[in-house]
């Protein structure tokens, strides 16, 4: 869920669900395809992620859809509603891209739409946008971040080269919530679990890296997830750690108590700033 950029164009393509898996007891992969998927192009950032955008079902669209120029002739009570979301993984050769979501139960839009998804449904979306990759030259890797992270951390992870080494921290609800992660041998990952606190309540990942042990050398630091976390991480990376703003990815993809529209709105507002 995601970042930093906007999308490069206003233009969205239309996707077509392929299948559905559950990843863990709150998490579903959404794998897209059909013939649009020409139209995506791939910009190479681990954190790429896209604006999805639901058309409201007591809303009657012309057809063919046309996302961004409804906004010039419905009132804005009409508009598609757009979450932003981490392209988990694009397969090029089978024409596949593959998008995580977080569930519970009927809570927010896009979850409970990914939980009932069928072959055939279809998705529009735009961008994609992002702005990180993993450093090759870094000597280390800091990896963290909670639910809404983990697919933009997990891809980090499968882009490492083998020899990489480093520590990723991924803050879950429960043992449930943990899933399989492709990861080099020498990078440590630690999932914390909450267990009662609600999301976006706990300190644990604050907490894990700010008194870990971190090894020697220059460190590349991809670090994402609740917006009031990244303000406390801040300043453990820049002011308790001493890292460079060039040796971070700093970013909040949401924040508790607040709905996406509200938490893009305070983007613009000293309350949403992160760096």
């Amino acid at each position: 869920m995601p970042a930093t950029s906007p999308a490069k164009s206003r233009q969205h393509i239309a996707l077509e669900v392929l299948r559905t898996e559950w990843l863990s007891e709150h998490m579903v992969r959404v794998v897209l395809g059909g013939e649009g998927f020409d139209a995506f192009q791939d910009n190479g950032f681990t954190d790429r992620y896209v604006k999805l955008h639901f058309l409201l079902p007591e809303v009657e669209y012309p057809e063919p859809i046309d996302v961004f120029g409804l906004r010039e002739t419905l009132p804005r009570e009409h508009w598609p509603v757009t979450r932003t979301y981490t392209v988990r993984w694009i397969n090029q050769q089978d024409k596949e891209l593959a998008i995580d979501f977080v569930v519970h139960g009927d809570e927010g839009l896009a979850g409970p739409w990914a939980a009932s998804a069928q072959p055939g449904d279809r998705l529009l979306l735009s961008g994609p946008g992002g702005a990180y990759r993993p450093q090759p030259e870094a000597d280390w890797y800091l990896l963290a971040g909670d639910e809404s992270a983990l697919p933009a951390v997990a891809a980090a992870l499968e882009a490492l080269p083998a020899d990489a080494t480093g520590l990723a921290y991924l803050e879950v609800g429960s043992e449930a919530d943990i899933q399989t992660i492709q990861a080099p041998a020498g990078m440590s990952v630690n999932w914390l679990t909450r267990g009662e606190v609600p999301a976006g309540a706990s300190s644990l990942l604050i907490d894990a890296v700010a008194t870990s042990s971190w090894p020697e050398g220059t460190v590349d630091a991809f670090v994402h997830g609740e917006r009031e976390y990244m303000k406390a991480l801040r300043d453990v990376l820049f002011k308790q750690r001493g890292l460079l703003r060039s040796q971070v990815s700093l970013s909040g993809y949401w924040a508790r108590g607040r709905t996406e529209d509200t938490f893009q709105a305070e983007k613009r507002e000293p309350i949403g700033k992160i760096l």
